[in-house]
């Protein structure tokens, strides 16, 4: 059975830079944009492309993920010849932890799988940023380029290069040179993480990789450079849309309140490419008689008495009569109570903000995150 292309999400990671966020949940199955999960993203853009089967490879914190991309159907994904798969990492006798060594151990590792499917051509995805792509026009530029790897490229503010990894290409987008995380970088052009590989030519490279002592495993410090030495087509997929790397807590509430922008491409409300979700059960959200709202993003099942400016409240989320949220993301279940000021601040799932109490300010240059009840 070949499927043309095939899907494979990195989504192990703990995300340690969210803090409190993700010491129980893995940084894909973090909440985002009032009722969605991280993962939804790569996920609706693998169903809005065509893509039948993909792999999610889990490994930190992994019940609830795997629970939850197990919902197939949520993606439209599960019909007889299409799937969501969860996969973890093999038992290895010799090894003193079953983990994914690196990013490319974790493709290696499910080469079995791969397999199974016969692809021609293998799609690698990070599954913690929040974007919306056409991954089939990404094949067509793949083979028009008669690449062996494509590489999704953005151009990043030139202050903010060094925290990427960055691609040195010629005039016609062919990479010459890759650079993780440059103190002088060369170049712009970072990469988002997404890459296209034509299946046989990874294939032969992840063997060699798998049994190389000298390899940490990892698709930009191993296997982008096995590609160069040995003067394989290299090719850049510059993309131009919303791409956020919700890596910290400052850049997921940046993500949040980018929602509030009417001239937001990432667009929710769009109906031709859809976000996909598992939604939860809740009821119409409620603004009550004497609430003041001011350029909020409300979900269902909010309440909200008191006062709420550019904000955004995530489902069942509630804010009492008197308590002010002011510049604050409010994620599910969150609870602020009478009298409360809430200035500048991330709160966490199910988190209640007592009476009268004052968190954030308007003069904090970080994002506060309350992460247990104030």
């Amino acid at each position: 059975m070949q499927n043309s292309m095939l899907a494979m999400i990195l989504a192990g990671g703990r995300g340690s830079r969210l803090k409190d966020l993700t010491n129980k949940v893995a940084k894909p199955a973090v909440s985002y944009g009032g009722k969605y999960r991280i993962v939804d993203f790569p996920l609706s853009n693998c169903a809005n492309s065509g893509i039948d089967v993909v792999g999610v490879l889990t490994q930190y914190e992994s019940v609830e993920l795997n629970s939850y991309v197990a919902q197939s159907g949520n993606w439209g994904l599960d019909s007889r010849d299409s799937g969501v798969y969860v996969l973890t990492p093999r038992e290895k006798a010799d090894a003193d932890l079953d983990v994914y060594r690196g990013t490319a151990d974790a493709i290696s590792q499910n080469i079995d799988f791969i397999d199974k499917y016969d692809p021609e051509y293998l799609l690698v995805l990070s599954g913690d940023h929040i974007y919306k792509m056409n991954y089939d026009k990404m094949l067509d530029y793949h083979k028009a380029k008669g690449a062996d790897a494509t590489i999704a490229v953005r151009e990043v503010p030139w202050k903010e290069a060094p925290r990427f990894g960055i691609m040195n290409t010629d005039e016609d987008l062919n990479i010459v040179e890759f650079e993780e995380k440059p103190k002088q970088p060369k170049s712009n052009l970072a990469s988002m993480g997404i890459y296209m590989f034509s299946w046989k030519k990874l294939r032969a490279i992840l063997v060699e990789d798998m049994v190389n002592p000298d390899s940490s495993h990892d698709f930009g410090n191993d296997v982008i450079p096995a590609y160069l030495a040995q003067g394989d087509k290299l090719v850049a997929y510059r993309f131009s849309g919303y791409w956020k790397d919700v890596g910290t807590i400052d850049s997921l509430w940046e993500a949040n309140m980018d929602l509030l922008d009417k001239k937001n491409e990432l667009d929710l409300g769009d109906t031709t490419w859809k976000i996909y979700t598992d939604d939860a059960p809740a009821l119409p959200q409620y603004i009550g008689p004497d609430a003041c709202v001011s350029n909020a993003y409300i979900t269902q099942g909010v309440e909200v008495e008191g006062e709420v400016t550019n904000s955004v409240l995530f489902t069942n989320s509630k804010v009492a009569a008197g308590a002010k949220i002011i510049d604050t993301v409010l994620m599910p279940g969150a609870v602020v109570e009478e009298g409360a000021v809430v200035t500048r601040a991330l709160v966490a799932d199910g988190v209640k903000i007592g009476k009268n109490a004052v968190v954030g300010s308007a003069d904090s240059d970080e994002i506060v995150l309350v992460a247990k009840n104030v």
